[in-house]
């Protein structure tokens, strides 16, 4: 049996899918910063190198790829600059897609005018993602991100023994809050799902989105919220600067405000079982090595403690 679902990807295989899409790889191939997949760089013979993309065995099914695929390629038909497959394929069981190189560099998010030129993008995604729904890939809910996470962890021997019992209050009462947050009444629409700046890559002709690989249903705040940060006037001046753009292809309902820090809290709570489902997986001990501490969990115990607080506040507002 494999020790983690990666042990047969060698050089010789990433060079063969790719060969296998039709493409002529030279022989030459570099692993790019990716833990949930595996990406490369490959170059080939008679063109511009390109990314291949394996999928982590199990966690979508063939559909929600599919999905994906179909998404990002709506997207892009659109002109909007959302990095689309070339080619995606079977190989080997794995699932491979073969995107172009696309360079660029981390947006300045302290800029408005860079703030409204992603907020217009987003929009334009949005406006797009809600014309239907998905009808294989998750839902992003207190549920899936939250209580289930959170579940997860409580099996496991992460946690410290003597900060279990805190950690198991702070996460309920967290929880709770996210819980009345998600009371309001929104509209699910597809989402980018993950549209952090790791995501964003600017050039002087502005914004491109990569990575369309958390993609889900769930409400529009989710991809806004990760570009404010900050005391909450800095979070409010910001949330003005990308409705600004936003605004010009979709309305965000204002109903959706409760739900930022929420969200916030969720991606704690669920970023931590994520590290944890994948400690098997050699390259999550080598990239988290603080993961397994105790000062980890203390520093996890007091950021919950912190959310608890500002989801019992008003909303942040746009200034």
């Amino acid at each position: 049996m494999d020790a983690h679902p990666y042990s047969r990807l060698t050089p010789d295989l990433v060079l063969d899918a790719v060969a296998a899409a039709g493409l002529h790889p030279d022989g030459r191939l570099l692993g790019l910063n990716s833990y949930e997949n595996r990406v490369y760089q490959v170059w080939l013979d008679d063109d511009s190198p390109v990314v291949a993309k394996f999928y982590r065995p199990g966690r979508w099914s063939d559909a929600q790829i599919d999905e994906e695929h179909a998404f990002a390629r709506e997207l892009a038909e659109r002109e909007i600059p959302v990095v689309a497959p070339l080619h995606s394929l079977k190989f080997a069981d794995f699932r491979v897609a073969i995107y172009a190189r696309r360079g660029g560099r981390t947006p300045e998010l302290g800029d408005p005018k860079t703030l409204e030129w992603i907020g217009r993008f987003i929009g334009r995604i949005h406006a797009v993602g809600a014309t239907r729904a998905f009808a294989s890939r998750e839902t992003l809910s207190p549920k899936s991100f939250g209580h289930e996470p959170r579940a997860f962890l409580l099996q496991t021997n992460f946690i410290p023994a003597d900060l279990l019992e805190a950690w198991q209050a702070v996460t309920q009462q967290a929880l709770e809050g996210v819980d009345r947050c998600f009371q309001a009444r929104y509209q699910p629409i597809r989402l980018h799902g993950d549209c952090h700046v790791g995501n964003i890559l600017w050039t002087q002709d502005g914004p491109h989105f990569v990575d369309l690989d958390d993609s889900r249903m769930g409400p529009a705040l989710q991809d806004l919220w990760m570009l404010l940060s900050g005391d909450r006037a800095a979070m409010s001046r910001q949330l003005k600067d990308v409705l600004l753009g936003y605004e010009d292809f979709a309305e965000l309902d204002r109903r959706e405000l409760p739900l930022l820090e929420a969200l916030r809290t969720l991606r704690l709570i669920h970023y931590s079982a994520w590290i944890a489902r994948r400690w098997d997986d050699p390259a999550f001990p080598a990239a988290f090595p603080w993961f397994n501490t105790q000062r980890y969990w203390q520093d996890r115990i007091l950021e919950l403690r912190e959310q608890i607080a500002l989801m019992e506040e008003e909303p942040v507002t746009p200034a």
